[in-house]
């Protein structure tokens, strides 16, 4: 019986910690999708609101930067209790929030805490689950990328619709609540290791902070400031295209970095990460046009729209584990896998390209369901090829490479569908003109 607990124990606490980063993720993707009710019950007007946006994007892909060494430095438990109860505060706070320089500092805490969190499920996963099982965790944290991400328009027409929009912030509260005692019953108990703030990277820090916060700003900045012709977008330009390439050099070269971009040479990983960087941005734009489709052409609001996203959510509740159940058979290659993923995703894409002034939910059901079950089929053939090779050593650092890309592609994939907007919008209005 004793036996029985010691293994079980680690899977509850990797349960915490899916249970904070869901609780985390859908905290984000949830005010975002009811921005224009949380604007308007905070007294905050459209440009307000898309700094609202872009700096809790920021300060995640920063998050996700230091969270490797945090957990080395503090333990993975200590740290993951620390993140459970630092996301609280914000998320209580934001709704009695109106002045806006405050609101901007909450909205920023926040983004640091989900930046925090999504690398640790890797982590404990890669650390605690014994190879058999290994694949099942990896596949319950790609939920971080497809499940939690589509279920956003159904919460928020849940809270903006039916209930009220404070609770786009308080739904974390019970999430955070229910994690850490997961997370305190199961997580294993490490030392600290305060000896390495004797080498800590603070170049590495300042490179991080300027260059990630530039960029990301850029990206979600630019085109409403009409790009280059903004002072601000091309001093943030400068900034990051310094910094991020000299980011690169110094981990390189430091002997405690933040992230360990060493771990690139190794090709499996390396295609990993640049693979599901391009998928994030590719599954952003399948997923949300849809959406803006039937809300800004067809005047729906999210209780009426969301079923055709929450429909992707419902096939990877069922198909993550299924591509779990069938990689882990010696008779399947997890390339055909992937490649009948991207066949399906691009099958997807042209059906709904399709779309014309007479669809209406119904038309984007059966291409929805395609890109459902080949975001599952993606994702979890492309995290088990980038983690076959590495040590449970390895888990924090790879987890941050993993994960700091992966925001970074969420961003782009913002940047390409307001740009294809103002570029069709602009072509539009000068034929009508």
């Amino acid at each position: 019986m004793a036996l029985t607990m010691q293994r079980v124990r680690p899977l509850i606490g990797l349960a915490g910690m899916i249970v904070l980063a869901m609780g985390n993720e859908l905290n984000e993707t949830v005010s975002d999708a009811a921005i224009g009710d949380v604007s308007g019950g905070l007294g905050f007007s459209h440009d307000p609101g898309t700094w609202y946006q872009s700096l809790y994007t920021s300060a995640e892909i920063c998050g996700m930067a230091f969270a490797p060494w945090c957990e080395e430095t503090f333990s993975i438990y200590r740290f993951a209790m620390f993140v459970a109860a630092f996301g609280v505060l914000p998320a209580v706070c934001v709704p009695f929030t109106h002045i806006l320089s405050l609101l901007y500092i909450e909205r920023w805490l926040q983004g640091l805490d989900t930046g925090f969190t999504v690398p640790m499920v890797m982590a404990i996963a890669l650390r605690t689950l014994p190879p058999p099982i290994r694949l099942w965790g990896l596949a319950c944290y790609a939920m971080t990328a497809t499940f939690y991400p589509n279920l956003n328009f159904a919460f928020a027409a849940l809270w903006t619709d039916l209930v009220g929009w404070q609770f786009a912030f308080y739904q974390s509260v019970p999430f955070a609540v229910i994690a850490a005692v997961l997370m305190w019953y199961g997580m294993p108990r490490d030392p600290m290791e305060l000896h390495r703030f004797n080498d800590f990277n603070w170049v590495g820090v300042l490179l991080v902070v300027v260059g990630v916060s530039s960029g990301a700003t850029v990206l979600e900045q630019g085109d409403r400031l009409d790009w280059f012709n903004s002072p601000l977008i091309c001093v943030l330009s400068v900034l990051s295209v310094s910094a991020l390439p000299l980011f690169i050099i110094n981990e390189i070269l430091h002997p405690m970095p933040l992230l360990d971009f060493r771990l690139l040479r190794r090709r499996n990983f390396a295609y990993g990460v640049v693979t599901l960087n391009l998928f994030v941005i590719v599954s952003q734009c399948s997923t949300t046009l849809p959406m803006l489709y039937l809300q800004g052409a067809m005047g729906f609001r999210p209780e009426q729209a969301q079923i055709v996203v929450t429909e992707i959510a419902c096939l990877q509740f069922v198909f993550l584990p299924v591509m779990a159940l069938v990689l882990n058979q010696p008779w399947v290659d997890a390339r055909l896998v992937l490649g009948t993923g991207i066949c399906l995703v691009i099958a997807a894409c042209i059906g709904e390209s399709f779309v014309t002034v007479h669809w209406y939910r119904d038309q984007f059901y059966l291409w929805q369901a395609l890109q459902g079950m080949a975001e599952a089929m993606i994702v979890v053939p492309l995290v088990m090829m980038a983690t076959n090779d590495l040590t449970p050593a390895d888990g924090p650092f790879a987890s941050g490479l993993v994960n700091a890309p992966r925001a970074t592609g969420a961003a782009i994939g913002a940047w390409l569908i307001d740009l294809v907007h103002r570029w069709r919008g602009g072509l539009h209005s000068n034929r009508l003109a």
